[in-house]
């Protein structure tokens, strides 16, 4: 079915927005952001991607990181195919926010899963496993969730809400990070008598797992189910929901095409910006010796001013619109990670220590300099810092630029289209990853050359700046998408 009338767009419906629905909506960014900010970015990664707890081969360091690569891309291509489909289901059926509440458990549980990865490469391909599973999980209800902002937001605000729950996101990174480390890392003896590192990491997995249960409850009172679509009846399959998708395509298409390009140029950039978070603190711990209480230490620090930075830049977002927001902080976060490269020294790679790998004596590494490490340390502490906070407003304003244009009825589609846009070209900055840290150890003869990597973000970063650059600012979808 097709509908020629204009329809409303979702955000129009809303002439007041309540702080108390806001906060209650934002808590779900709080409480979901563990996954992501201890999960895939600060510790576990980092401890997954350890190559003297899974690397197979003693003599390749990058094994793990390698694997992860390929681990992200393959995830990436499910949510890519799954993501509208079932955001459209969701359209159709009213279940929107009882499908997030569903798949934001699940989540719950997975985190809380990761405690049985064991440190032993037997162990690495189940820790693989449940961190695309929990990606997976993570993309499609985050889809959902972007999808309820029209349920707390107006025209007028939306800029400033999507920055305030992605701010929320960060501070509730900060809290848990904090807790995991003074709780588990810090103390010489953790809780429960905790005393190795990796069983710390672990112990610390079900403590995200809890904080996600707990925090998201105000979310959930506070969201309704939507009714029904006109085709809500309708039950099409997965072959009729893929047509009535490519149908939709075809519509966006043809009604503004200007939307078309702005879905393409976010899948660029949003690809990049997702492997600062993946890959930031594997380079951190790789190729500038940071250990895990640094890890930690660093990204509460990250957390904490990129959780300030992205309200501001909400507040901005509504006063000179979300695309300039985005090129903005594109611009600042392609040459930064630029700069992170050309100032890397081999020294910050070289371990303090060489182990024989047959006897398993240690002796003191003769390229190994400490003041070189330490000067290193800073200078990604400098520059890190920039992309850590500038990530977070590029995502909030590239939400509040779609939500402005959604026509009502449509969110879990347009948004779903949205995370699959992002996700079909997924691979792209992974395998570039994986690539230049092929290519640097082919060039330096280094072990371990992961921040090599940073090039890649850089050269995606930049390409997304630059298709987004024509955009045109867009007037909304005048009809809905074809059912």
């Amino acid at each position: 079915m097709s509908t020629t009338q204009p329809e409303p767009l979702a955000l129009a419906k809303n002439t007041k927005s309540k702080p108390t629905r806001i906060l209650s909506w934002a808590l779900w960014d709080w409480g979901t952001q563990p996954f992501y900010t201890v999960i895939t970015t600060f510790v576990f990664t980092v401890y997954i991607t350890q190559p003297d707890y899974f690397a197979w081969d003693p003599n390749n360091a990058n094994g793990p990181t390698q694997a992860l690569s390929v681990s992200t891309t393959i995830c990436g291509i499910v949510i890519a195919l799954i993501a509208p489909v079932l955001g459209q289901a969701a359209d159709r059926s009213g279940h929107l926010v009882r499908n997030m509440r569903l798949l934001t458990w699940v989540l719950a549980g997975i985190s809380m899963a990761l405690w049985f990865v064991a440190p032993h490469p037997s162990y690495l391909i189940l820790g693989l496993v449940l961190l695309a599973a929990g990606s997976i999980i993570g993309e499609i209800s985050s889809s959902f969730y972007n999808a309820t902002i029209d349920q707390v937001a107006t025209e007028k605000n939306v800029g400033k809400v999507s920055g305030f729950g992605w701010g929320m996101g960060y501070m509730g990174g900060i809290l848990v990070l904090l807790v995991i480390l003074f709780v588990f890392i810090q103390p010489e003896v953790g809780l429960f008598g905790i005393t190795d590192t990796p069983t710390r990491i672990r112990a610390s997995m079900i403590v995200c797992g809890l904080w996600t249960l707990l925090w998201t409850i105000p979310t959930f009172l506070t969201l309704k189910d939507r009714p029904k679509t006109a085709s809500g009846g309708q039950k099409l399959g997965i072959w009729g929901s893929y047509m009535a998708l490519f149908r939709s395509i075809a519509h966006i298409w043809r009604t503004d095409r200007q939307v078309a390009y702005f879905l393409l140029a976010s899948a660029l950039f949003r690809d990049g910006l997702a492997a600062v978070f993946t890959f930031g603190a594997v380079i951190a711990a790789q190729s500038f010796g940071f250990s895990t209480t640094e890890i930690i230490l660093f990204g509460a620090a990250a957390n904490l001013i990129a959780g300030v930075v992205t309200i501001l830049f909400g507040l901005l977002d509504d006063k000179i619109g979300p695309k300039k927001v985005i090129l903005i902080c594109l611009a600042i976060l392609a040459v930064g990670a630029t700069v992170v490269f050309f100032l890397h020294q081999p020294g910050y790679s070289q371990p303090q220590q060489i182990c024989d790998a047959v006897t398993g004596v240690c002796a003191d590494n003769p390229d190994y300099d400490a003041a070189l490490v330490a000067h290193g340390k800073i200078i990604f502490w400098i520059f890190g810092l920039i992309l850590s906070c500038l990530c977070g407003p590029a995502q909030a304003a590239s939400r509040s630029f779609l939500a402005r244009i959604i026509p009502e009825g449509h969110s879990g589609e347009i948004f779903g289209l949205y995370t699959t846009t992002g996700r079909v070209i997924s691979f792209l900055t992974p395998a570039l990853f994986g690539v230049m840290v092929t290519i640097g150890r082919k060039v330096t003869g280094l072990g371990s050359t992961q921040h090599w990597g940073l090039l890649a973000i850089s050269i995606v970063l930049a390409a997304g700046f630059c298709v987004l650059i024509p955009v045109k600012p867009s007037s909304g979808l005048t009809t809905a998408p074809e059912k």
